[in-house]
């Protein structure tokens, strides 16, 4: 049986990816008008491959900075002080 502090986290995780999913729309379209501005139509395909190429470089970036802080956070949780 699942534990309220389980049903929970469960419960918190999935609202925050559906809020993060409102906000990667609305950037998405925030992105594709200023590609559309500088490079023309959002169709176009150097329009298209520039921006497929630049949103995946960032996130990229973003996952590996976010890896990176989560190694490090649960290495300080798992530290234990020895007693001297």
């Amino acid at each position: 049986m699942v534990g309220k502090a389980e049903y929970m986290k469960v419960v918190a995780t999935l609202v925050t990816t559906a809020f993060a999913l409102i906000a990667a729309l609305a950037w998405q379209a925030a992105i594709t008008a200023i590609f559309t501005e500088v490079l023309g139509t959002a169709t176009s395909i150097p329009a298209t491959l520039s921006y497929a190429i630049i949103v995946t470089i960032i996130a990229v970036l973003a996952t590996v900075w976010i890896a990176r802080a989560a190694s490090r956070a649960t290495a300080e949780e798992m530290q234990v002080e020895l007693p001297k």
